[in-house]
């Protein structure tokens, strides 16, 4: 294989010639010019080694980030921690001075010096959609952890050569190809949108959604029948397609980084984890993988371009708080159930089992009585995509939870004052065509909030109160303007309550997580507390079941617990569960207009 030329200095004195000697912030960034070569030269090391040629400097200093985070996945990654061994030099190989200014910046002391290069490696050890990654069989590159850019200068324009190792003969990136290995990106944000998969790559059959090419491309993408996947998943982003009606892009790549966990979506491209198998060829295998699919797929319409006004420009250095995830992560994964249904792989009922278990997921975490969706978008950079699952009492809640809810309930409310001329599609048609076609940029809160009262043609104030506080939403009115209706009604379950599940682990019954105000959770319960007896004989997972099936409630029970060393016997009254289904069923006698909404909806 021909390795590309390392960047020469004839051509780093040529950018000299060109850019001129002018002064000024604004014309610094239009005669920078960064070329950077990414080598794995012994890919078991799992470290990058990385050159970045940079010319038509003028300024006494320069200071050289690099991201702390990648936009689509909120949490800080300090990737500044994997760069290593910085050497920086002027064209004649003279070491140029430099210091570490902050976390993630390098000040480098360019004095007069016209073009400088910099060489530093970069060092993985995890496989994920966010993080770079190199071992003996594949490269990933997540560019925010790999590329640095110079502060305030992110629209300077980039060259980007990679070097394969040898006998990897594929990369798999949304970028746009110069020439074989080499790539240019117009500016830093969309070389940070623009991740790259290097190995001996495999490509599933490729198809075309109004004419424009749609790829899978990834390492070890396993056995299944890939003609009949493709297939379905042809349909999902055909039925994502329509409810836009425009492509933005000239083709798009759906990059699979094999096992790892997670997806990212990116501009023209989105980053999955993808281990194929024989799973795939059965529908409820292929289902779930379809629907990630899905959601990867419309977030290059909903969070790439229809965005919220604090997803672009994006603070690289500080990460970009919004309250409107519960739009961007939350109503994307509404669309990514109801296109398994439009595009006529999942059935009307399974949809509604869906909805069921996603209502029944938020309604009965403790998080629904404490946290706003809207505050877990803001909170999710500490709390997590999930809220704070590790605390031993959960008042947080996921806006992938609640989000597809309110998706659903706006959807049915906007169709309900619009007699079904209208629907939550019209909406994101509108942020689309007026914000990132017309006006190319997000929308604010306000707005978002104004386009769907525009849509609906009236206030939806009741509906962003369940956006805003922690309002039980009122589910029997909304999903009976779908001709549909939902158990809301608590149930108490036969036998008693302790509320303790635990699992033998190490020969010992631990406690594994506590309902919370449950009997067990009052009397002072906690996770990974040793259960040692109970009610005077050694605990097993066979008794501490038999007690909710032998007893009734408010008979007392002793539990024997050892916590830290420390031994305790705990009494405990017996207590009654309570449980709401949510079940959703469509209306015995709908009118006509719950009849056109409900057909309407799920496309029947």
């Amino acid at each position: 294989m021909k390795m590309q030329p390392k960047f020469s200095s004839f051509f780093l004195l040529f950018i000299l010639f060109i850019s001129g000697t002018t002064n000024g912030q604004s014309n610094k960034a239009s005669r920078l010019e960064m070329v950077y070569t990414v080598s794995m030269e012994q890919p078991e090391s799992n470290t990058f080694q990385v050159v970045l040629n940079c010319g038509g400097l003028s300024e006494n200093y320069y200071d050289f980030k690099i991201p702390v985070w990648m936009p689509g996945y909120y949490q800080i990654l300090n990737y500044a921690n994997d760069i290593k061994n910085l050497k920086i030099s002027d064209l004649k190989g003279n070491p140029v001075k430099w210091d570490k200014a902050n976390h993630n910046t390098w000040r480098v002391y360019s004095g007069g010096v016209k073009a400088i290069e910099l060489n530093y490696e970069v060092k993985t050890n995890r496989s994920f959609v966010a993080t770079n990654y190199l071992n003996s069989e594949r490269a990933f590159i997540a560019p925010t952890g790999l590329f640095m850019h110079v502060a305030d200068q992110i629209n300077v324009p980039v060259t980007v050569h990679i070097k394969p190792y040898r006998g990897w003969n594929r990369i798999a990136t949304g970028l746009e190809k110069i020439k074989e290995f080499t790539y240019h990106a117009n500016d830093f944000d969309i070389l940070y949108d623009s991740p790259i998969l290097i190995g001996k790559l495999e490509e599933l059959p490729f198809f075309t959604v109004k004419g424009v090419p749609h790829y899978f491309i990834g390492y070890q993408l396993g056995d299944f029948n890939k003609e009949a996947f493709m297939a379905d998943l042809k349909k999902v982003i055909e039925a994502a397609v329509a409810v836009i009606g425009d492509i933005p892009f000239k083709d798009y790549t759906f990059i699979g980084i094999g096992p790892g966990g997670g997806g990212i979506e990116h501009l023209n491209s989105s980053a999955v984890a993808f281990t194929g198998s024989k799973s795939l060829d059965k529908p409820g295998g292929r289902m779930g993988i379809l629907s990630f699919l899905g959601h990867e797929y419309f977030h290059h319409y909903n969070a790439k371009r229809i965005r919220p006004i604090e997803l672009g420009p994006f603070d690289y250095d500080n990460g970009s708080r919004t309250n409107m995830l519960w739009v961007a992560e939350g109503v994307t994964t509404y669309y990514d159930e109801m296109l398994l249904r439009w595009a006529k792989l999942e059935s009307s009922e399974q949809i509604l089992v869906n909805f069921q278990q996603a209502i029944k997921k938020y309604e009965t975490s403790p998080g629904s009585l404490f946290q706003a969706v809207s505050q877990a978008s803001y909170d999710t950079w500490s709390d997590g995509p999930f809220g704070r699952i590790g605390d031993e009492v959960n008042k947080t809640v996921s806006y992938y939870d609640k989000g597809p809810v309110m998706g659903m309930l706006l959807d049915f409310k906007i169709r309900h004052e619009t007699k079904n001329k209208k629907s939550l599609n019209d909406v994101m048609r509108t942020l689309y065509y007026t914000f990132y076609k017309k006006e190319n940029r997000g929308y604010t809160e306000d707005e978002f909030r104004k386009v769907c009262e525009q849509t609906a043609g009236g206030s939806l104030a009741e509906f962003f109160s369940y956006i805003y506080t922690v309002k039980t939403p009122d589910y029997v009115k909304y999903l009976n303007y779908a001709g549909l209706t939902i158990d809301v009604k608590p149930r108490v379950m036969e036998g008693a309550w302790h509320g303790i599940h635990a699992a033998v682990v190490n020969d010992s019954l631990r406690v594994r997580d506590v309902d919370w105000n449950s009997p067990a959770w009052i009397e002072g319960i906690r996770r990974n507390q040793v259960i040692a007896s109970i009610n005077g004989q050694p605990a097993s997972k066979t008794l501490l079941d038999q007690i909710t099936k032998q007893n009734h409630p408010n008979d007392r029970i002793k539990i024997e617990t050892f916590d830290r060393g420390k031994k305790a016997i705990i009494p405990m009254l017996l207590g009654k569960k309570s449980e709401t289904s949510f079940e959703i069923k469509r209306l015995s006698r709908p009118n006509e207009l719950q009849k056109i909404i409900l057909k309407s909806w799920l496309k029947e």
